[in-house]
């Protein structure tokens, strides 16, 4: 597999991971047609196996390249990687309050952003929509940080990551199909806009691989706000839906086997 990325550019190689994940978004979101109910336990514990490839992706694949790098800085070696980080929150956070959306599990009355008439299920498709960004972002900058020839990066590495955000798409394009497909809204219709949340992933990852690969002196915070968007993703999102419904155990038990096939990827392949 490696050998076959290494024949494209790294902008290639990005929109090819990305658009892996955006197929396992679809693969995801195709279940829709074979049942109108979804296990709710099951849900949560996909969307914590979600959580956990984020945590780890974030690490291995993100964070400590962005370390690696920085020793070549005039800074501190912390600084790009934290200041990337927060910047990477705080830019999803100021997004939060601007487009309206709303979280898995929530009523419409608990929708963020600002005011709008949008229905329930544009609300959500928009959320799970925005939160797919940073993914893509993550697979391209990872891609892009391989071609410049990063210490720490790798296209195994990259590979690994597309690999872990594609298995944390699969409950996304459910978890966006099946609120759809409860609320009356045809099979196809409701596949249609499921898979849809996952086609902002190979724009971003072509722009992220991009921006790294022909602007070096940027790559740690680029690595670095990647893992900051993709925590905040976390964090605000998927481990508040995977508890919603008062289930704790199966979505805790889900991020840690989540983080470990995450680690095992990356340190696998990479």
């Amino acid at each position: 597999m490696i050998a076959f990325f290494e024949q494209f550019s790294p902008i290639i190689q990005a929109l090819l991971g990305t658009l892996f994940t955006w197929f396992v978004t679809a693969l995801g979101a195709s279940l829709i047609f074979f049942t109108k109910e979804v296990n709710q336990k099951l849900l949560d514990g996909l969307l914590g196996v979600a959580s956990g490839v984020m945590i780890a992706a974030s690490f291995w694949s993100l964070l400590e390249p962005a370390i690696e790098l920085s020793q070549d800085l005039l800074v501190p070696i912390w600084f790009p990687a934290v200041l990337g980080f927060l910047l990477g929150g705080a830019f999803l956070w100021v997004v939060d309050k601007l487009l309206p959306h709303l979280h898995m599990g929530m009523d419409i009355s608990q929708a963020e952003g600002v005011k709008t008439s949008w229905q329930r299920s544009v609300l959500l498709i928009t959320a799970i929509t925005l939160h797919n960004i940073p993914e893509g972002l993550a697979v391209g900058v990872a891609f892009g940080a391989a071609a410049a020839g990063v210490e720490g990066a790798a296209i195994g590495s990259a590979i690994a990551l597309a690999v872990g955000i594609g298995i944390q798409n699969f409950p996304e394009g459910l978890a966006v199909s099946a609120p759809l497909r409860r609320e009356g809204w045809k099979r196809g219709k409701a596949f249609f806009y499921g898979q849809f949340s996952g086609m902002v992933e190979p724009i971003a990852g072509v722009i992220g691989a991009a921006l790294t690969f022909y602007m070096r002196p940027l790559l740690p915070y680029a690595l670095a706000f990647a893992a900051g968007a993709m925590i905040y993703v976390v964090a605000e999102e998927l481990i508040p839906a995977s508890k919603c419904e008062g289930h704790s155990d199966i979505p805790t038990i889900g991020v840690m086997l989540g983080f470990a096939i995450m680690m095992l990827l990356d340190v696998a392949l990479g």
